[in-house]
């Protein structure tokens, strides 16, 4: 081995921290093992404590994410608004920033969602609003149920952690860029080295390993469905490989680019292609429907945010049920992502202020999202409704990753529509791989901004294999055995994110302006400094701490 071998080895042996790196590692290579040894086994387990998450935990997940999409639009417009992560400017351009955010930690899934997702709602509508599935009135209501899951709830526990990660990683010395940062006021600085830190840091790193190879093995399937779909291209599994392995080279190359030369340039073309193609489809779809569509289904959601929010259907099994299996499900798997996403905006978000940060994640995002799901699946919608292309096995078969491939066939030119949307996944899962595996090892160097290329090179293999062996075992259950896995590793981390919440709004109060109380309110009982007659003509500044 030489020199030079030697030397990459060892940066990459000192900078790791050793408990999270190999729990992290062993954690992830005992599911892929145990999937091999005892499939059945392992599916039944996670099915029982799925059916126990999402019968006693379901309502704590649709409270906090609610609470927490009130607290960033508070941010937004409040008087914390303009608070600074750290001193220096910004590293990017916000158009570059915007890219970034999105494409890299959110975009996969849209791309794959857009075009199918209001298919099922249409099919079968939320028990809440009491609409006979298949009719045209179960039409906008689909398009309002698409947006909720894909608006403001699933990008805003992305942003809580970018948020709390970023201020205190950047506003206090020494606290490292990583997951349990977050938590600074909470565990104490001190103690972003102990034992609940770790185990922080630990789920976070199997739940974005486990969320994000579950999501990259969507796209991967939907790339290898085109080939099938378009051209009867069947792989079968070493074909899968290939692709996957392909796919996962392709990230890695931009990986080892680094953030600038490879995320940003790539994050650019993405979004450039993902408005050419939802243009494409505006002018050619059917336009003025789709205007009136958005126009009632944005109207729809607005007025109905809170109550789709809380929805638990209460009394109505039926409705819980539906709830569990749509929105209990998108916002467990944002959550395990969340870890993820969140260090990565992190990364990105040194001198940006936290009313940018709020504005970008939950505001600029949802403005790209809505247009995309109101046309492309508006059109999607639209066309199986009249007849003008038929959607029938995607929903009889639950089969979404063909969708995309039966709405432009039905374009002029569809050949090249799809091509381009061939593209447009392979790209996103490429960004989305890319910046998933920098985030991982930025946790597994205890918050190193720019981890080794052998630490990337690394987890963007075991990425690549995870998502190769879910797009696998798929066909025999596997996928959904790993989807009722993603519930169970994020359930936690809408704690981690409330936790995180409250952090920000302790130090917020603590030094920045007041919003609610004064800093010498007393909550329960009564000073012991004053007595009756004058306590309460005591100055702001005699406070009791």
């Amino acid at each position: 081995m030489s020199g030079s071998d030697q030397g990459v080895f060892e940066e990459f042996r000192e900078e790791i921290d050793p408990i999270v790196f190999a729990f992290g590692a062993l954690l992830t290579a005992g599911v892929i093992v145990a999937f091999f040894v005892n499939e059945a086994l392992v599916t039944e387990t996670i099915g029982t404590v799925y059916g126990w998450v999402t019968t006693y935990l379901n309502w704590a997940l649709l409270v906090i994410v609610f609470l927490i999409v009130l607290f960033l639009l508070f941010l937004i417009v409040g008087p914390w608004g303009g608070i600074k992560m750290g001193d220096s400017d910004p590293e990017y351009s916000f158009l570059s920033y915007f890219a970034m955010l999105y494409s890299a930690g959110f975009a996969a899934g849209v791309v794959f969602w857009g075009p199918t997702e209001a298919l099922f709602y249409y099919d079968n509508p939320s028990p809440q609003f009491g609409i006979e599935g298949g009719t045209a009135e179960a039409v906008p209501y689909a398009i309002q149920q698409t947006l909720f899951h894909w608006a403001l709830p699933q990008l805003a526990v992305f942003t809580i952690m970018g948020l709390a990660i970023s201020y205190f990683a950047y506003n206090y010395e020494d606290v490292p860029l990583r997951v349990s940062s977050a938590l600074t006021p909470i565990l104490g600085k001190d103690n972003l080295d102990g034992p609940a830190a770790k185990v922080v840091d630990i789920l976070a790193v199997f739940a974005t390993i486990g969320g994000v190879a579950t999501s990259l093995g969507f796209i991967g399937s939907q790339f290898i469905a085109g080939l099938n779909y378009q051209w009867g291209i069947d792989l079968g599994n070493i074909g899968i490989l290939i692709v996957v392995t392909t796919m996962t080279l392709l990230f890695t190359i931009s990986m080892v680019l680094g953030v600038d030369k490879g995320i940003r340039r790539l994050s650019n073309f993405n979004m450039i292609l993902f408005v050419v193609l939802m243009v494409a489809t505006f002018i050619l779809g059917p336009t003025l429907f789709l205007l009136l569509l958005g126009s009632q289904a944005m109207g729809g959601m607005i007025a109905d945010f809170t109550s789709m929010s809380l929805y638990t259907g209460a009394g109505n099994d039926a409705g819980t049920t539906w709830m569990n299996s749509w929105t209990v499900f998108y916002w467990a798997w944002a959550l395990s992502w969340s870890p993820f996403a969140g260090l990565f905006i992190a990364r990105i978000s040194k001198g940006r202020t936290v009313r940018e940060v709020a504005f970008t994640g939950i505001g600029a995002t949802s403005a790209a999202t809505i247009p995309w799901f109101t046309i492309v699946g508006g059109t999607a919608l639209q066309y199986h409704h009249t007849g003008v292309a038929d959607f029938s096995r995607v929903i009889n078969n639950f089969t979404p990753e063909i969708s995309g491939f039966i709405l432009f066939d039905a374009f002029p030119f569809g050949t090249v529509f799809m091509i381009a949307f061939m593209i447009l996944v392979t790209t996103f899962f490429i960004t989305s791989a890319d910046s998933s595996t920098l985030a991982v090892s930025m946790m597994t160097t205890g918050g190193k901004a720019r981890p080794s290329n052998i630490n990337r090179v690394f987890w963007g293999v075991v990425l690549g294999m995870t998502a190769a062996i879910l797009m696998i075992i798929g066909g025999e259950g596997g996928t959904s055995a790993l989807q009722d896995a993603v519930i169970i590793t994020g359930a936690p981390f809408a704690f981690v994110c409330f936790l995180a919440m409250l952090s920000l709004i302790r130090d917020f109060g603590k030094h920045y302006t007041q919003v609610l109380f004064q800093k010498d309110t007393v909550l329960y009982g009564s000073r012991k400094d004053t007595d009756g007659s004058s306590g309460s003509a005591r100055s702001a500044g005699s406070d009791d701490d």
